[in-house]
């Protein structure tokens, strides 16, 4: 289902024309009303004119989250702050806080790409949405509710935590959707597995926050009984409803009217070749509050322009495997979380249940996955487990770690974002 067909799968020329337009008005927006970008442009020898269409982007220096940090909280308002009618911010857990505004206009747009989101992924006017996404300050909760109220769904906004009140509430509303991070939505699925009641009406699901797999997917499919999809974005941007994914499962689409995507190779900040693997970095077409100029997200993907087989042109972005500063680098070998996840997967026995633990005892990287097996599986099979996946690290990813598995149930389950990496090599933990 396309919730605007118009945009989701037009020719690419007239999209081209939208695009440039929109970056015209944004870059003099942003000229004119913050400081910051009129500096950073003044000083690489441009005016607003000079930016006249996407392949000029190139020229403007790319904004970076600290860039952020240093003008929290209003350092990049476009607009008088009396017009911003909502304000979101991050955790500031790895250093300050940033902050995203939002003006009437602003959350008409996030209502629209959210409903795409929504509609791209099954859920239908009428649906009954179970939102476990956090409201508040982080912009899951807000995003996926504006969405499917433009959808025309009916929200439940049971925000997140207290599990044992989300089952309840799962098998008394009936819910038909359901929407939180990944790893919450296994955490709800044991808790719906062990706790009597009647079966549950759920039909698809729309996930994101954090990185998962394909072997994610399918667990998630299997135990809740429904058709999983992905969904990016990122609270300096928008929100979630930057991307979505269709019934593909073919990568995500880059609602390419409000954001424009580019991909950079990290180290040199040339961009990528389609199919390639480098940084997103994303600059708003039509954010008023907050307009960002090519934005590094730190989220590593890659392009893909051809068509769509669900009709979108829409380009499509792969699922972000990592971040830049989540790689970990364990002995010379570069690794994302996410592929040592999928490696643990290919072993039926296992769960997705995982945790890795880096120490440097002295002066040399210990690295230690904790993964759970299923339920089922006997102590007797322990020992062959960690061998087998051991093994699997080392053949796939030229990793060498230590494997413990640990019963069902033995590692913290999180109602948000899961807690994947303790690093202790920087006495410091990364969620």
């Amino acid at each position: 289902m396309m919730w605007t067909p118009s945009v989701e799968a037009a020719r690419r020329d007239d999209l081209q024309r939208l695009q440039d337009e929109r970056l015209r008005a944004t870059v003099a927006r942003a000229y004119r009303a913050v400081p910051f970008y009129r500096e950073r442009l003044e000083r690489a020898g441009l005016r607003p004119e000079d930016i006249r269409t996407t392949a000029d982007l190139p020229r403007i220096p790319p904004t970076t989250k600290d860039d952020l940090r240093r003008l929290y909280p209003f350092g990049l308002l476009a607009c008088p702050r009396e017009e911003v009618v909502e304000l979101h911010c991050s955790s500031g857990t790895t250093g300050y806080p940033t902050a995203a505004g939002y003006t009437r206009a602003d959350l008409e747009t996030w209502g629209e790409v959210m409903a795409r989101t929504l509609a791209s992924g099954g859920v239908r006017r009428g649906d009954l949405v179970h939102n476990a996404y956090g409201y508040g300050l982080f912009t899951g909760g807000l995003g996926f509710h504006y969405g499917a109220l433009r959808l025309g769904a009916t929200v439940l906004p049971t925000s997140a935590g207290n599990t044992a009140r989300q089952v309840r509430l799962l098998r008394e509303f009936g819910a038909t959707v359901l929407c939180c991070t990944p790893s919450y939505a296994l955490h709800l699925a044991e808790a719906l597995e062990t706790t009597p009641g009647p079966p549950w009406a759920l039909r698809c699901g729309v996930f994101g926050a954090e990185p998962w797999c394909e072997g994610t997917r399918r667990e998630i499919e299997r135990r809740l009984r429904i058709r999983a999809f992905d969904c990016y974005g990122l609270s300096e941007v928008i929100g979630p409803g930057v991307a979505a994914e269709c019934e593909a499962h073919a990568g995500l689409h880059i609602q390419e009217d409000h954001f424009f995507p580019e991909v950079l190779d990290p180290g040199t900040g040339r961009p990528c070749p389609p199919g390639v693997r480098g940084e997103l970095v994303l600059t708003t077409l039509t954010k008023e509050a907050t307009p960002l100029l090519r934005y590094r997200t730190g989220d590593i993907t890659s392009l893909v322009p051809e068509p769509c087989a669900c009709g979108r042109t829409l380009v499509r972005m792969e699922r972000p495997s990592g971040r830049v500063d989540d790689m970990l680098i364990v002995r010379g070998v570069n690794v994302f979380p996410s592929e040592i996840e999928s490696v643990l997967l290919q072993i039926p026995e296992l769960s997705p249940h995982y945790q890795i633990v880096l120490e440097r005892p002295r002066a040399l990287d210990v690295l230690e996955v904790r993964v759970e097996a299923r339920p089922g599986v006997g102590p007797e099979a322990v020992a062959g487990l960690q061998e087998r996946a051991q093994r699997a690290l080392r053949s796939e990813l030229g990793l060498s770690a230590t494997v413990t598995v640990l019963p069902p149930g033995e590692l913290p389950r999180s109602e948000g974002k899961a807690l994947r990496i303790i690093d202790r090599r920087r006495s410091g933990v990364m969620a």
